[in-house]
């Protein structure tokens, strides 16, 4: 497991931004989709200028997004936090078992990001070959590339996840969808502790998505909302 940088962490502020702080890097990163649209996986861009603590735009309006700039309060943003905070292995479920693999789902992480198919396949199906190598080894690649850690992978079932060597990090992301480029969730990789604004702890794992367009039913993380907000259409 990953260490957080030194002093990292982020503090949701009651209906408020992100308060990032400690030795945590901030980065934008894009899409790279197929000339079928399929998300194949990530492509870094700029450092943030933003040494030191940062404030980070939860609401998605700010004008100097992704920082926060204070609109919350002008618009009376109700970033009320309606996160189920049990852990995830409590939620999810085995997939069909495979061949040298065991894959678990907690569908409510999931943000259909879209890196677990193709418009061949899906990793559901796809276990029924795990017997050949070179299937296994490309479910694990997409499940290493799923933002929101929503899948997992072990070799064994009583085994432990394996989980990429992400840095610690927050990429402020943008989706190819069809329409264009758009706004995607803030991606915190790298064992950073979230902090709601009650004082308790969100589970802390290795990555988690978290909503910045202020709309997503499951406050703080995204569920995916913010593809139908219109804000979000400027990447």
């Amino acid at each position: 497991m990953n260490k957080p940088g030194k002093d990292a962490k982020i503090t949701i502020l009651r209906n408020g931004p992100y308060h990032v702080e400690g030795d945590v890097s901030v980065v934008r990163k894009t899409q790279v989709v197929s000339e079928y649209g399929e998300p194949l996986t990530w492509q870094k861009g700029e450092r943030l200028d933003c040494e030191g603590e940062v404030y980070l735009c939860r609401c998605g309006k700010s004008k100097t997004y992704p920082f926060c700039d204070s609109t919350h309060r002008s618009i009376e943003f109700d970033g009320t936090e309606t996160v189920d905070n049990h852990t995830s292995e409590e939620r999810r479920m085995d997939y069909p078992e495979g061949e040298g693999i065991v894959v678990r789902k907690d569908d409510y992480l999931c943000t259909e990001s879209g890196f677990c198919g193709n418009r061949l396949t899906d990793i559901y199906e796809m276990m029924a070959d795990t017997d050949e190598p070179s299937v296994r080894a490309e479910i694990m690649a997409m499940i290493d590339r799923c933002p929101s850690g929503a899948f997992t992978f072990a070799l064994k079932k009583d085994g432990p996840d394996i989980e990429p060597d992400y840095p610690v990090q927050v990429a402020v992301t943008t989706e190819i969808i069809s329409e264009g480029a758009i706004r995607g969730p803030l991606w915190v990789t790298g064992n950073i502790p979230v902090e709601l604004s009650d004082g308790s702890l969100l589970e802390t794992r290795n990555r988690v998505t978290l909503c910045n367009c202020g709309n997503s039913h499951h406050k703080p993380l995204c569920d995916g909302t913010h593809r139908n907000c219109p804000q979000q259409n400027n990447g």
